[in-house]
Order: C-alpha cells, then structure tokens, then sequence
C-alpha cells in the first residue's frame, strides 16, 4: 500500500501539469528559498544551525504541485513532494510525502520505510486559517507511526499572527518513551515585513516564537526569503 501511495504523487505531478492551460506570458512554475536561524515544524527543531530551505513549485488553476526541502550544515536533509487542490468555499486538500534522503528512497516498509505519506485538509478566510492533517502510514525510519494526526489554528492580525496546534504520533512524547497521546505541542507568535534594497527588490523577513507545552521547550526563530 505504501508502495501505491509512492506512486501515485509523482504520476499526480506529471498528469496535472499537462492537464490544465498554461498562459504564454507567466510560467506556472516559480522556484526560491527561505534560509531560517532553525528548522522548528509543529513545534519540534529538527537539525543544528542555519536551515536552507529550497522550494519548486507548479501552479496551475485550482492545482499546485511543488517539492520543498530542508538542509543544515549538521546533515539533516528532509526532501518533501506535495500536491494539492483548491476547493470551494475557502477549502484546499492536499498530500505530502515526507522523505529524508539520508534513507533508502525505495523502502515502503513499516519497519524501516523512507516516506510518511499525510493527506491535508485546510480552510482559510480572511484572517482565519485551520488545517487538519493524517499520516496515513507507518515508516519506521521517518518516524511516522501511522494515523498521526496534527490540527493547527491560526489567526492573523494586520502586523503580527497567533497559532496554536495539537497532535499525537510523532508530534509528542508521553512519559514512557512512546509517542501516542494527543497533546498541545505548538502555541506561538509570528510577524514579517520586507527589507527595502532597491526601489524594485525586497526581501521578506519572517520571525516567530513558538513555544512546545509538550516538550517544554521554546524556540526563537528568524528568517528570509529571496
């Protein structure tokens, strides 16, 4: 089955991409890169040090696809494929495949399997944005147990954001080593504003403080993007 789910994203990418208009003047693709002080996800830093984030993106109509990745200078290497469709009413749904190229790209096993494969499902309007994900398979070495689950809540105010997120799986640790109840492991603040160079190019910066209730760690993070 994990097999089927590794499959099945690559094939999404290629089919769509061919399936809907491209306009002359504006390419549907778009590539860039974030570079933050650490890589902090659902509350969890992943990695040491400066974390480049490169990021190549399809966008057609209602469909995106892209591939994102994340890689420190302490070799931690995470390299994630995603596709996902705009829905009425302000709904998105995707998929991601989480993979980490330090493994074995074509073991699916439980025990030892390279990818966690999660389905997403998001609602945005105005400043109101929720998302609820699933990861849908065990993968020993990528750490997913299957069935994880994340629900985050986050609002954004005209100069600053407020998030808060839960979730069981590999998002939290219980007092006995294991990972299966479902805890608060992401409250946090964020803000960004664009640092003027020219009078035709900025780069946007980014800051957050995100706070792990479940870890009972807390992280300050600062980045940008070109």
């Amino acid at each position: 089955m994990n097999r089927k789910y590794s499959i099945l994203l690559p094939v999404m990418l290629m089919l769509c991409c061919n399936a809907f208009p491209q306009e002359e003047k504006a390419s549907p693709f778009n590539a860039g890169a974030d570079i933050y002080s650490n890589y902090v996800w659902r509350g969890t830093k992943y990695g040491k040090g400066p974390a480049m984030q490169p990021k190549l993106e399809f966008k057609a109509g209602p469909f995106t696809a892209g591939a994102w990745g994340s890689f420190d200078f302490s070799d931690y290497q995470e390299a994630d494929l995603y596709v996902s469709f705009a829905l009425p009413a302000g709904f998105t749904l995707g998929m991601t495949d989480y993979y980490y190229p330090t493994l074995d790209y074509f073991d699916y096993s439980d025990t030892s399997g390279s990818h966690a494969f999660e389905i997403n499902l998001a609602f945005a309007r105005g400043g109101l944005s929720m998302s609820a994900s699933y990861i849908l398979n065990e993968a020993g070495n990528a750490g997913s147990e299957g069935g994880d689950k994340y629900l985050e809540i986050k609002y954004s105010f005209d100069s600053f954001n407020i998030f808060m997120g839960a979730g069981d799986g590999w998002h939290t640790v219980n007092s006995s080593g294991g990972s299966d109840r479902f805890a608060i492991c992401n409250i946090g603040l964020g803000t960004s504003k664009s640092i003027r160079v020219t009078d035709t190019f900025s780069i946007p910066v980014t800051g957050q403080m995100v706070f792990n209730p479940d870890l009972k760690r807390m992280y300050i993070i600062a980045g940008f993007s070109f």
